[in-house]
């Protein structure tokens, strides 16, 4: 038995460096029943990084243009680059019965939480905060004043885990994926979900 009236919004959040890229990559191979929004940004492309799969790229004046037109379901300034969501493929994706997940700094996920207070919203931990700098530091792609400024925000972010409704530490890429699987399951059949299922049954019998 299930409901599919509605898809569930899935939020994967925390600091940067934590490995939210690579465990919802990580899902996606797995085979993990999940529609990945794409987010938009003003920040430069990584090496291997794809227009249209791991971001949407966008100049300052296209993201400007985008705000203005309220086209992005949430936006931040992050390090000096801004990250939004494009509002439209979610809200379609939810009302056609799919499940979507959401990787986006925990500024965003805030702001979504305003808007979909329904949404499973999930705070990514590193093993350590040494773990996580030294992620960062792994890159290669980010100066030292960055390393710092990332840092800093890491632990003003962690004292924000409080508004999550599951905190999972990404020690193992896999562990943390089968975690986030047992979420979304465990969700899926929480009774509210299921009310609207439940009603129509009723209903057909009288």
């Amino acid at each position: 038995m299930t409901n599919k009236n509605r898809g569930i919004l899935l939020v994967l959040s925390g600091p940067s460096g934590v490995g939210k890229g690579t465990v919802c990559a990580a899902l996606r191979k797995m085979g993990t029943e999940l529609v990945y929004s794409v987010s938009a940004t003003t920040r430069q492309p990584r090496e291997g990084e794809v227009n249209g799969v791991n971001y949407f790229f966008k100049t300052r004046e296209e993201f400007s243009g985008m705000i203005e037109s309220d086209d992005l379901l949430e936006y931040a300034e992050y390090c000096g680059n801004f990250y939004g969501t494009p509002r439209e493929f979610v809200e379609e994706t939810l009302a056609s019965g799919q499940d979507i997940i959401l990787e986006i700094e925990v500024q965003g996920a805030l702001k979504v939480k305003n808007k979909f207070p329904e949404g499973v919203f999930i705070f990514l931990l590193p093993p350590s905060l040494d773990e996580l700098q030294s992620r960062i530091v792994t890159r290669g792609t980010e100066t030292e004043d960055v390393i710092r400024s990332r840092m800093s925000i890491a632990r003003d972010e962690l004292r924000l885990m409080e508004h999550y409704d599951y905190a999972i530490v990404n020690d193992q890429v896999e562990a943390a994926c089968h975690r986030i699987q047992a979420i979304l399951t465990a969700e899926r059949y929480r009774k509210e979900r299921m009310a609207n299922t439940i009603k129509h049954w009723i209903e057909e019998v009288q």
